[in-house]
């Protein structure tokens, strides 16, 4: 006996059959059979239930076994019955699942999203810039002007449209040598480094070389296409490369702006990498982390263009438009293309087709531009309340790391309270952010000073403010 209802939006199936044939009664197994979709949260929360005589309709059922099954879950807890209102799912906190221990719990990738009233993590732009009048605009024209070929299934390089438009926006801005030919396009940074872990393990690789100080779940990302991270440290002129020997068959670099310490890569050390790939047949992986956002230095153009055929450029759109976009970009060696494309059309085919034309005419239109210079000048603007909020309010803090990007790294003197208790006592503030301590490939030395990672860029225009005036506070009393 099963039942499915739309009078909320959305089909529920309601199995009673297994119930029944185990001997539950009638109205048991109704009451069991709601509790359990409430549970699994194919009932959320305020959903509103079909009327007694509806489901005793749909399901066959009489009238009052359904009325005397909402009045126990009611009785219970689960459901809430309001004269005149029907009957919903009671607003109760989900229980959450179990805390993982062991292993699991040290294999925790990314920060936990925490509510908090300031979110001043890392790695996120802030998405009341997103122009969604252009977009919408673009995505009339793009769709408009579409061929109907467009809409079927193509190339897992994407399409031609935004590999062109690409090429040359990538070429004019940030210097790299490339064509649609060897352009890819993929559903963010993380898909793109997945893609190209996995092609080079094929290819024989088992490590990849990366800095000290990064991304963890890039690093977990190497090491679920099976190879071994191997940590270079890091200096005033960025990734110490001279430390590269023969064992990782790449190295991940962020050359223009080091993430998270801020520091670029010399040009003596990008040689240095560039000729470490040649002689021994490797692949330097550049991702162009912050590449668009520099304020207080010339552009430094992408490393690519040293060797197009050893360095595997990385873009994206996550911080220039949104996260939620899942756009990016490879601009491939001749080798690996194949290799890469054919991994991503095992992943899903190809990336969505719509969103990519939207970029194409945005980006050809000019209106991409424009929107990454207004961008640019906001970001900045925060960056300088920020430093001088911490001059005025917190001047023991050393702020490094800021000529470019959308964040800042906030150095505490010796002595200051732990990194651990900071952070603990930022979330008992209110106060959403990282440790510098999460971004290090190894362990920290245990008397190495406090220093925290402050993304500027994520509070709306109206929050920027207060989640200053929060940071100030608790940077004050560390």
């Amino acid at each position: 006996m099963t039942s499915s209802w739309t009078s909320f939006g959305g089909d529920l199936h309601l199995d009673l059959t297994e119930r029944r044939a185990a001997g539950t009664g009638l109205r048991a197994a109704l009451e069991d059979a709601l509790r359990e979709a409430v549970q699994d949260g194919r009932l959320a929360p305020g959903t509103r239930l079909p009327s007694s005589r509806a489901l005793g309709e749909d399901l066959g059922i009489a009238r009052n076994t359904v009325v005397e099954a909402y009045g126990q879950l009611t009785a219970e807890g689960w459901l809430d019955s309001r004269q005149g209102s029907g009957t919903t799912v009671a607003r109760r906190a989900r229980p959450e699942p179990p805390a993982r221990s062991g292993r699991a719990a040290a294999a925790r990738t990314v920060p936990p999203r925490r509510t908090a009233r300031h979110d001043l993590t890392s790695g996120r732009p802030d998405l009341s810039l997103f122009p969604r009048t252009a977009w919408l605009a673009a995505a009339r024209r793009a769709l408009a002007t579409a061929p109907h070929e467009a809409l079927d299934y193509g190339s897992p390089l994407g399409r031609i449209e935004l590999r062109q438009a690409l090429t040359h926006y990538l070429a004019r801005v940030r210097g790299v040598r490339t064509d649609p030919d060897h352009l890819l396009v993929c559903t963010g940074v993380t898909q793109g480094l997945g893609l190209l872990c996995t092609a080079l393990r094929d290819r024989g690789a088992r490590a990849l070389a990366v800095e000290e100080y990064g991304l963890p779940p890039q690093h977990a990302v190497a090491r679920a296409a099976g190879l071994t991270t191997l940590p270079l440290p890091l200096d005033a002129e960025g990734a110490r490369v001279d430390r590269l020997d023969t064992g990782p068959g790449a190295v991940l670099l962020t050359p223009a702006h080091q993430y998270p310490t801020g520091a670029p890569l010399s040009a003596e050390r990008r040689a240095e990498a560039v000729r470490w790939a040649r002689e021994h047949d490797r692949y330097v992986i550049e991702d162009d982390y912050d590449g668009e956002f520099r304020y207080d230095r010339q552009p430094l153009g992408a490393m690519q263009a040293l060797d197009p055929e050893r360095v595997v450029y990385v873009g994206t759109a996550a911080k220039s438009l949104a996260p939620g976009l899942r756009l990016a970009w490879l601009a491939l060696p001749d080798a690996l293309v194949e290799p890469v494309a054919r991994l991503k059309a095992l992943a899903d085919t190809m990336s969505p087709v719509l969103d990519q034309l939207t970029l194409a005419e945005l980006i050809t239109s000019g209106t991409y531009d424009r929107h990454v210079r207004r961008c640019r000048l906001h970001y900045r603007r925060r960056r300088d309340r920020l430093v001088a909020a911490l001059a005025e309010h917190a001047p023991h803090v050393r702020v490094t790391g800021i000529a470019a990007g959308l964040h800042a790294v906030l150095r505490l003197p010796p002595g200051s309270t732990p990194e651990p208790e900071l952070l603990a006592r930022a979330q008992a503030a209110g106060l959403a952010l990282d440790g510098l301590g999460w971004h290090r490939a190894t362990p920290a030395p245990a008397d190495a000073p406090p220093a925290l990672v402050i993304g500027y860029a994520g509070p709306p225009e109206h929050a920027f403010p207060a989640a200053l005036q929060a940071l100030c506070e608790l940077l004050r009393r560390a």
